[in-house]
């Protein structure tokens, strides 16, 4: 049996409690950042496959807008945090006040660039902290790379080395809410894919046996 099979949903919880606690470090540096209060929530965490993974954001030829980070430390892997194009477009304009700024009608505003990058960097930093603090195993993001293209072209990036040995990944799915905005939250997805030896090593933490 692989350590995927020997996941109990205990496990599941875990990682979700790990999530929450890094959503809520998250949301405390975005209230600040937006000078408002902002609540984060983890409302599922789940192992996929990455037929299942390319599913969740509407094919490989769907536009997204993803961050992407190499997780560097004692359990290396790539981590992609995921919006449509609507929940990035509402996300810059509730952040900067730049109402017309779309992802798809260039040139696109740096502002407006820059603030989704900066979002990605604070989510990504808050949650990989939580797990690396939880688990005792030293994990650090990278610098930030903002992406806006089809699914395929983005995610294949992080999947073409892991594809011949995982076939899975963590998906966190994320919530964000501006209490003081009457817009609906912001909903978006961690992809979160460890290399190989480092997917038993997590797990191990957890109390799952290979």
């Amino acid at each position: 049996m692989s350590f995927i099979e020997s996941l109990t949903a205990y496990q599941l919880d875990t990682l979700k409690e790990v999530g929450n606690i890094g959503s809520g470090n998250a949301a405390t540096s975005l209230s600040a950042l937006l000078n408002q209060k902002v609540d984060m929530t983890v409302p599922a965490v789940r192992i996929v496959d990455f037929d299942q993974m390319m599913d969740l954001v509407g094919g490989p030829d769907t536009l997204i807008v993803s961050v992407y980070l190499r997780i560097q430390g004692d359990a290396p892997g790539n981590m992609f945090f995921v919006l449509s194009p609507s929940e990035a477009e509402t996300f810059v304009r509730e952040m900067t006040g730049i109402d017309s700024f779309t992802v798809d009608t260039p040139p696109l505003d740096e502002m407006g660039l820059s603030a989704l990058q900066e979002l990605g960097n604070i989510l990504a930093g808050s949650y990989l902290s939580a797990l690396s603090d939880f688990i005792n195993v030293l994990l650090q993001p990278s610098v930030p790379l903002l992406h806006i293209d089809m699914a395929g072209a983005i995610l294949t990036q992080g999947l073409m080395e892991l594809s011949q040995e995982s076939d899975y990944a963590i998906i966190i799915d994320t919530i964000i809410n501006e209490q003081d905005n009457e817009n609906d939250p912001i909903k978006g997805h961690f992809f979160l894919l460890p290399d190989p030896e480092s997917f038993p090593k997590i797990f191990d933490r957890l109390g799952v046996e290979d």
